[in-house]
């Protein structure tokens, strides 16, 4: 064959794209030139006689073999560790924060890739042998949205004495709750009141949004309350018009039990994530009662778990309010109605939340007399030196019984 021809030839082939296309012109050329010899194809043009002999069972077959290069390659590491993701999410989510702003979703792990590559093996038992690299451990921290932050020496860290010793009781409270079956965590909390109005709050939107030029004093507010089921990525978003209080906060919590604690009958226990906020700390008497009378009401055992002063933005839920923010940033908010059909239509852990408007007036400032709270506190069971932030209520028919 001359050679010009045999470079066209080849030429030609190399520049068509893998696949069905550049078999079919093989296999012509092999049929008219190379009396459709694979073998004479690879030693003449250099083309695989492999390839020129599925050419040309396609070419005479009349049929074409489905190429699936999608499928080539390295497997990825979840596909054989189908729990990696979960359980790398779970140890990163003990040493994480939010964006303090709440402007993004972003969270900042305080871990290495290193480190969670060392903790599966510690606290998931993954051998040394079956876990991806320490660079790809860092992909699929990237890939679930925790990235790295500088640490800025800019303001004094807020402590107190008691700090470390709440975070690692935390740390048992909570992961013993997630591994028994008759616990369930909850974590709650509400969000900063939201002006209800043609206000701009700083968003942005790919259409045009025309604001007031002033943010005005708005007569009306709204406040989110929170309940999120970190094990179950569920959320349930209360709003009011009026007051977050102690009884707020408690029905709300009752409301959530009374609709799902049928979907939960083996749990005996719910420890309440919260953090140590002026309406339900552990010393507010009005709070207390009514989470007592709860526990009573349902018959079921209640731990409060507090996160530190200063440190509520390590409680699950926290996050929740960043996402929201940016799922309505750019909105006008200019109505009640508003307000609730955005938080309907958010996306969190791939669930919508379920909400609701809770209409009831509530009185602020109801608190217990000394003599009342002095009663009430015989139920409570404090831990010693840190009773102020974890307090176990024991259901009263249950205690007479025992």
């Amino acid at each position: 064959m001359d050679e010009r021809l045999k470079w066209v030839l080849q030429e030609t082939a190399s520049q068509m794209p893998a696949g069905y296309e550049r078999r079919h012109y093989m296999a012509r050329v092999v049929s008219e030139l190379l009396d459709a010899s694979p073998w004479q194809a690879e030693e003449t043009l250099g083309w695989n006689r492999k390839t020129v002999s599925k050419a040309l069972a396609e070419w005479h077959g009349g049929f074409c073999y489905v190429d699936r290069y999608h499928e080539r390659g390295r497997k990825k590491a979840e596909e054989h560790l189908p729990t990696l993701l979960a359980d790398i999410q779970e140890i990163a989510d003990r040493f994480s924060q939010t964006d303090p702003t709440f402007r993004t979703t972003r969270v900042y792990t305080r871990l290495t890739a290193a480190e969670v590559r060392q903790q599966l093996s510690i606290q998931k038992g993954y051998s040394a042998e079956e876990l991806p690299s320490e660079e790809t451990i860092r992909r699929k921290l990237n890939q679930l949205g925790y990235q790295l932050k500088a640490v800025e020496k800019s303001k004094p860290l807020k402590k107190i004495p008691e700090t470390d010793a709440i975070f690692d009781e935390l740390h048992r409270v909570n992961q013993a709750a997630d591994a028994d079956e008759s616990t369930l965590r909850l974590s709650l909390d509400a969000k900063d009141s939201i002006k209800i109005g043609e206000f701009c709050r700083n968003g942005v939107s790919r259409v045009v949004v025309k604001a007031l030029d002033h943010d005005f004093q708005s007569d009306e507010k709204v406040t989110p309350f929170g309940i999120y089921l970190p094990q179950q990525g569920e959320l349930y978003l209360y709003f009011t018009t009026g007051k977050v209080t102690s009884d707020f906060i408690v029905d709300c919590l009752t409301d959530f039990w009374s609709t799902n604690s049928a979907r939960f009958p083996a749990v005996t226990t719910l420890v309440l994530n919260q953090d140590n906020g002026p309406e339900s700390h552990s010393r507010r008497t009005q709070f207390m009662q009514r989470i007592t009378d709860f526990v009573d009401h349902f018959l079921i055992h209640v731990q409060l778990a507090y996160y530190p002063p200063y440190h509520s933005k390590y409680n699950p839920i926290e996050r929740v309010w960043g996402t929201l923010e940016q799922h309505w940033n750019g909105s006008l908010l200019d109505s009640l109605e508003t307000v609730l059909e955005f938080a309907s239509s958010l996306t969190y852990k791939g669930l919508h939340p379920l909400v609701a408007l809770v209409s009831k007036t509530y009185e602020t400032g109801v608190k217990l007399t000394q003599a009342q709270m002095t009663r009430l506190e015989r139920r409570f069971r404090r831990l010693d030196r840190l009773d102020k932030w974890f307090v176990h209520i024991r259901p009263l028919a249950l205690t007479l019984a025992g």
